[in-house]
């Protein structure tokens, strides 16, 4: 976006002085990463999905490799962002195969070298990736003998034995799901994955897959700006007992404030595709900013942490994974772990976030839809 730089610094007023002194450290100041204070790692900053431990905000790395304005960030500044993320508490790392392709991974696992033992790392399988040479060829693919590749290549990438949680990224129409269990089944087996989940599938496929083999987590898009999952997955993953990791929990930066009508995108920038973001709709959709920036104000806190908070009150089994590419942000996202509401502030919050109406869509990748792809049967 060619006007950010102006708006991120006008949403990162309520940083803490924890959040300087890592910025600081951006800067080439070590000890500063040390110096700041981590969020303490008590029962109230950690949940569970499943049975998996993890802290209530991770992180995702997604765009480590590559920004949503297509700029290149820079390598070394993206570990120092991962280490001190677990500093600050965090012990869930999102990431996965199809992020670089393979780039992403590779931060990860150099970055995560020294607390691996300590820390939850999720990976991704799913679309039709060359294991070998990372070329991204049409379609999806979750034949079994590919994901086995796909895992395998997610452990060297790593620099790891096994994955806590591996999901399918996109239920791929032309394999029974019961098949994709199958292939979990054997690497669990073998102890190379230990949890699996699904992203993005139809409720059936979900069924029929924890029939079939315990499922841990559903990932989802989810935040006060796409609300879908309400509906019907969040019901059916509190009836199964299943956890849910919401990806994009910030709107793609929108609920931090630091978009507006006024907004230009860069070449290449998903947002600048998505009718929620534009100018027709971007105006009325920034009631959820404004609700945010007079919650912040009553919080002592910042915009984007409130939106944070906000999920983490609506069920004590939903862990959001925002990702940044810069050290100030991860600091206020981990910070939203400390953000309480009370039950009279939970409704009065809830009733007005229901009261918005947002405008515009999110964007369907070329595939498939987002959301609702129910895998085949298994041939009788």
């Amino acid at each position: 976006m060619e006007d950010a730089a102006s708006e991120q610094v006008s949403r990162r007023g309520l940083l803490s002085v924890a959040s300087a002194g890592l910025a600081a450290a951006s800067l080439g100041t070590a000890s500063a990463v040390t110096a700041a204070p981590p969020i303490s790692r008590t029962i109230g900053t950690r949940r569970k999905l499943g049975t998996l431990e993890v802290s209530s905000v991770g992180l995702g790395v997604q765009n480590m490799h590559r920004t949503y304005q297509t700029t290149i960030p820079d390598r070394a500044e993206m570990i120092r962002i991962i280490r001190a993320a677990y500093e600050q508490g965090v012990t869930l790392f999102d990431t996965a195969e199809a992020y670089g392709p393979f780039e992403d991974e590779r931060i990860l696992g150099e970055a995560a070298q020294s607390f691996r033992r300590e820390v939850v790392i999720t990976s991704k399988f799913g679309w039709n990736i060359d294991a070998a040479t990372g070329e991204r060829r049409p379609g999806l693919n979750s034949r079994p003998e590919h994901i086995k590749q796909a895992v395998e290549g997610s452990l060297r990438r790593l620099r790891t034995d096994h994955l806590d949680m591996v999901y399918q990224h996109r239920v791929d129409p032309a394999v029974p799901i019961e098949d994709v269990a199958g292939a979990i089944k054997d690497l669990k087996a073998q102890g190379k994955v230990l949890h699996w989940g699904l992203c993005e599938m139809g409720l059936g496929t979900l069924r029929r897959a924890h029939a079939e083999l315990p499922v841990t987590a559903v990932q989802n898009e989810y935040s006060m700006l796409w609300r879908g999952p309400e509906a019907e997955v969040l019901p059916l993953c509190e009836q199964l007992g299943i956890g849910f990791v919401p990806w994009s929990p910030l709107g793609v930066g929108f609920l931090t404030g630091a978009i507006d009508a006024q907004t230009a995108y860069a070449p290449g920038d998903i947002r600048g595709g998505e009718t929620r973001f534009s100018r027709e709709n971007v105006t009325a959709n920034l009631a959820l900013v404004t609700l945010l920036k007079s919650w912040a104000a009553r919080k002592q806190a910042a915009p984007g942490q409130i939106a944070l908070a906000w999920l983490l009150a609506q069920k004590p089994w939903i862990v959001p994974i925002p990702g940044t590419t810069q050290m100030a942000h991860m600091v206020e996202n981990a910070g939203a772990m400390a953000i309480r509401f009370t039950p009279a502030e939970a409704q009065e919050l809830n009733a007005a976030v229901a009261a918005i109406t947002v405008k515009g869509d999110r964007l369907p990748p070329p595939v498939q839809a987002f959301s609702g792809v129910e895998a085949p049967p298994r041939p009788s």
